[in-house]
């Protein structure tokens, strides 16, 4: 399956219940699929949507972040959003929960990077 085909812009009628998810996705660790593997459990949900949120300190491209989630296969559809925009069209979607993930990415982003600098300075 291409998973880019799952980045879409919007979606119609996704089977319920749909769990929504929303993050910054700039590194995928273990920990995050988990989360996601677990709410999908916990919820019941048919549908997971990620969506994937601007950052105004992002390393990585917003495409290729909506690509990386894309490529978890516990996703099934990808939203790019900006911060504050994307409530309205989730709202229509009727999530059976919102998980946000944004404090998490960020923190396991600031962890690797703090990992690397001890590594380098060793």
């Amino acid at each position: 399956m291409n998973t880019r085909s799952k980045i879409v812009s919007a979606i119609a009628s996704p089977p319920q219940p749909v769990l929504l998810t929303t993050g910054l996705f700039e590194i995928l660790r273990i920990e995050t699929v988990r989360e996601l593997a677990e709410a999908r459990r916990r919820t019941g949900a048919k549908t997971v949507i990620a969506v994937v949120l601007s950052s105004t300190e992002e390393r990585i491209p917003l495409a290729a972040r909506a690509e990386m989630a894309a490529a978890l296969r516990v996703i099934d559809y990808v939203l790019i959003g900006e911060a504050g925009e994307w409530e309205g069209p989730a709202a229509r979607l009727q999530p059976i929960e919102i998980l946000h993930l944004e404090e998490a990415d960020a923190r396991r982003t600031r962890q690797l990077i703090e990992h690397v600098r001890r590594c380098q300075a060793r």
